[in-house]
């Protein structure tokens, strides 16, 4: 029979992740998922995880919850009922209702956007929709819905978070991967908000603070509130392209940054691979926003084998890639391989058998 993804990890152990889920990459070649003991690829394909998209909508809210929970973002996540003081990720859809005047009794179109920024008015919400790209927008059932999920498992890894997902961590550094992400939450971990140009940080409170906001922007003073918006609105330019910006679209805001810094909507993407940051979830790190994955890389060394973050400092390295000793092994046999002879290809390892049979 085959298993209801959500029901693959329902409690907080450690995941029996979906078995048999097809590989969206090999298209019916592969059989099925197959979990490996310690790589996060399926054993029979050879495809990350990501390619058999195997969380479930609730393991990824609640991945969402356990990041954002014991941060100053706290507020978007919510205790579950019954989950044993577990936090859920209050994820913001949106449900857009149009009607469709075609035929002769009016029926109405119903769009469910699986995220949407929280804290908005619809039209708002829309216009933001309308300024990515139409195969990003998050619409149910939808390309822009299964590639914001695959965003999601990319950039957020579960286990750049949670020491029990992780197989390469040695006695005693489990303290330093908590350590670690302790930090991170506190320094570096934000999510985006969108507002109007000069709206950013709080809106009808902090309106009569904005002119310090517009002083930091260079703006002249002006003797009376309305002249001097009127002054800055031309100062408002996109971090990122360095357009300015259209002072009746919305732009996104990182509190990390300043509110001095906006950013077009399509233009809040990781520094490092240039994907948009998935639920406007950043990373803030020498001056640039960042996804997970590549903020926590910048920091310490991704082991090649098992994806996860190197908390030793005795580790393999190879053209620029990095393995944990016990995982610096052949991809096909998994026989170890230091002080072997090896091949590598497209970053994987070979012994020279599996190599050679492979051509």
């Amino acid at each position: 029979p085959t298993l209801c993804p959500a029901l693959f990890q329902m409690s907080g152990s450690q995941p029996q992740m979906g078995r048999g889920v097809p590989c969206l990459r090999c298209r019916g070649l592969c059989t099925g998922f197959e979990p490996h003991s310690w790589r996060k690829i399926c054993k029979s394909c050879k495809c990350s995880q990501e390619e058999h998209s195997l969380s479930s909508e609730l393991e990824d809210d609640r991945k969402i919850g356990r990041l954002l929970s014991d941060s100053k973002y706290s507020t978007l996540t919510a205790r579950l009922k019954g989950g044993d003081g577990v936090r859920i990720y209050k994820r913001n859809r949106m449900i857009v209702t149009n009607p469709n005047i075609s035929g002769k009794d009016p029926t109405f179109d119903t769009i469910t956007y699986e995220w949407a920024p929280p804290g908005l008015a619809q039209k708002l919400a829309m216009q933001y929709m309308e300024l990515m790209p139409k195969e990003l927008q998050p619409v149910a059932g939808t390309d822009g819905a299964f590639h914001r999920r695959r965003r999601l498992a990319r950039q957020l890894p579960l286990h750049d978070q949670d020491p029990a997902q992780c197989r390469g961590l040695a006695e005693g550094e489990q303290k330093l991967m908590e350590e670690f992400v302790k930090k991170y939450k506190a320094e570096a971990l934000g999510v985006g908000e969108v507002a109007l140009p000069g709206q950013g940080g709080g809106g009808k409170e902090e309106e009569k603070a904005q002119d310090k906001s517009v002083e930091a922007g260079g703006a002249p003073e002006a003797p009376n509130g309305a002249l001097e918006s009127a002054a800055a609105a031309g100062h408002h330019r996109c971090e990122a392209c360095k357009q300015p910006v259209p002072g009746d679209c919305p732009v996104v805001y990182a509190d990390r940054a300043g509110y001095s810094r906006q950013w077009h909507p399509a233009c809040f993407v990781c520094c490092r691979c240039a994907e948009p940051l998935v639920d406007l979830i950043y990373f803030w790190k020498s001056g640039a926003a960042w996804c997970g994955r590549h903020y926590c890389e910048s920091l310490r060394p991704r082991c090649a084998g098992c994806d996860e973050i190197i908390f030793s400092e005795d580790y393999q390295q190879v053209e620029g890639l990095a393995w944990h000793k016990k995982h610096f092994a052949c991809l096909e046999c998994e026989t170890l391989l230091i002080g072997k002879p090896f091949a590598l290809a497209n970053a994987s390892l070979l012994c020279t058998t599996c190599s050679q049979s492979r051509v």
